[in-house]
């Protein structure tokens, strides 16, 4: 489906879900490269910038976190076509951000007050920041997803948030895998787009490779903040974990003398001391008492408990 935006001088195609006859009619009226147009028809799995004698053709990949159990983390391809006053954007998926940026576009173009610039590498840049200010967003909410898990853990939550902490580490090192090619993409795209547009045009190219080191920044702030997290609830688990074992040991101990001696009496042989004596039963059980108790005094004078 494609929808196309205008104002002034500039246009903004979007192409969602491209077919070859959509292909074949932008590849026509803009002059695309046969070979740009071939891959615009399926996802591609590496991001790359060309530079082209009449356009620049760009490919990222924009991860989002599933907000429910029975969804999965995805990452998003966007296809940018930018020409001197056109700008094609492609996708396989409904991307939200694409939709909200479209509805801005029009309110301007309808009032005619915004200044979006003289060339589409104007245009590509309020986009990108746009779809930076997304994944902002995104990490934000890992941000919250941290704090609570922090409070969560210090309120005796160490085993469920065994695998709150795995969630958050997935969502984290896909988000990375997707746009850690970003910055590679983004200099040879700060190269390409300076021949194109010319220097008048490097400070916006800047401030594009700026979005994503802020984003990058974030995410390694995240990231180490999980990491502590995660040593710390596992510092408490195994806490927890070596005061039952130490609960258990003491319990087998103090239970051994008293298996010993009803062992002992136990025994099917005539010549037990104090066994047919009058209160033996009593003169035993205390006897049993006396044993646990020296134990335990045991215990707490090699502070073991």
């Amino acid at each position: 489906m494609i929808t196309k935006y205008a104002h002034k001088k500039l246009t903004w195609i979007d192409v969602e879900n491209p077919n070859p006859e959509e292909v074949r009619s932008l590849a026509t009226e803009y002059c695309i490269n046969p070979l740009v147009a071939n891959e615009l028809l399926s996802p591609t799995l590496r991001p790359k910038v060309e530079l082209h004698h009449n356009l620049i053709y760009l490919i990222l990949h924009f991860p989002t976190f599933a907000r429910t159990p029975e969804r999965h983390n995805t990452d998003q391809e966007i296809d940018f076509i930018i020409g001197e006053n056109f700008l094609i954007t492609t996708h396989y998926k409904r991307v939200d951000t694409l939709y909200e940026f479209s509805r801005a576009f029009e309110v301007n173009s309808i009032l005619d007050k915004s200044n979006l610039g003289d060339h589409a590498g104007f245009l590509f840049f309020y986009l990108i920041r746009q779809l930076y200010k997304f994944l902002e967003g995104e990490l934000d909410s890992v941000t919250t997803d941290l704090k609570d898990i922090e409070s969560r853990i210090f309120q005796g939550e160490e085993k469920q948030m065994v695998f709150e902490i795995s969630k958050v580490n997935r969502n984290l090192l896909n988000f990375r895998q997707a746009t850690r090619p970003h910055q590679e993409v983004l200099s040879s795209f700060e190269v390409a787009g300076k021949k194109f547009f010319g220097e008048d045009f490097s400070y916006y190219l800047h401030a594009i490779s700026g979005e994503y080191y802020k984003i990058s920044n974030i995410l390694e702030s995240n990231r180490e903040t999980l990491l502590g997290l995660r040593d710390t609830n596992d510092a408490l688990l195994n806490t927890k974990t070596n005061e039952i074992m130490k609960t258990l040991t003491v319990m087998a101990f103090v239970t051994f003398p008293l298996m010993l001696i009803s062992s002992i009496f136990g025994m099917n042989t005539k010549i037990l001391p104090i066994v047919g004596m009058p209160n033996d039963f009593w003169v035993i059980i205390s006897g049993m008492a006396l044993a646990t108790v020296s134990m335990f005094i045991f215990f707490k004078h090699k502070r073991w408990i």
